[in-house]
Formats: structure tokens, C-alpha cells, sequence
């Protein structure tokens, strides 16, 4: 399973975060993976190891680059986003403008359902 975030150390970005950390138990046990994905440095996301082109790829690929409105102006960023892979290899399901709480519950009861 894939979730796209907009920034790291947000309030939003950390407690969606923070709530596949607390379910990780559960998704691995049913199978499942789990891979937060942004366009910040990886010096600010210390924890990831591939490149940041590579995760720049991804975005695109999934479609998750839009333009939104922060502080007044135009920016282009991450649409908060989940992706979940079925084990061949297939999107099973896919959330976009995803809203934080309730989100991760969710995702685990569709995994659940697989």
C-alpha cells in the first residue's frame, strides 16, 4: 500500500503518519505493506533510503501532483492520497483528497476485506 503526503512534520502529515505506525501490527499480519511517500529532502525524511527522483517518479505516475491554493498563491504539491496493490500486483483501490481522521481505519477494514 502506497499513501502519498503533502510535507513532513505537519500536523495532518505526522497523525496520518502516526496512525499506520499504530495499525503496522495489523496490515503486516494481513499482508500488507506500507510506504509513505513525499517530495521532501531526504534529509527531512530521514527514515527513506531511495532517491528523491525516484519518488518524484512516483508521483507523477500515480497522478498525484496538483496545484493548490496555500497562503493566497498558486503551488504545485502532493494531493494526499492512499494506493492500495493487490499481490499481483493490481490496484485494488484508490483514495485521493484523502482527510486525515478515520482515514487509516478505513484503509485497514478494505485490506481486511481483500
Amino acid at each position: 500500500m502506497l499513501y502519498f503526503y503533502p510535507k513532513d512534520n505537519t500536523p495532518g502529515c505526522t497523525t496520518q503518519g502516526a496512525e499506520f505506525r499504530d495499525h503496522h501490527k495489523e496490515f503486516k499480519r494481513l499482508g500488507c505493506e506500507i510506504y509513505g511517500i513525499s517530495r521532501d529532502s531526504l534529509k527531512s525524511c530521514s527514515g527513506f533510503t531511495a532517491q528523491r527522483q525516484g519518488f518524484k517518479a512516483l508521483c507523477s505516475a500515480f497522478g498525484v501532483m496538483k496545484h493548490k491554493n496555500m497562503y493566497g498563491r498558486k503551488v504545485r504539491g502532493i494531493e494526499r492520497s492512499t494506493f492500495v496493490i493487490d499481490e499481483k500486483g493490481r490496484l485494488a483501490r484508490e483514495w485521493r483528497g484523502v482527510k486525515v481522521p478515520g482515514h487509516v481505519e478505513e484503509v485497514l477494514n478494505f485490506v481486511k476485506a481483500l
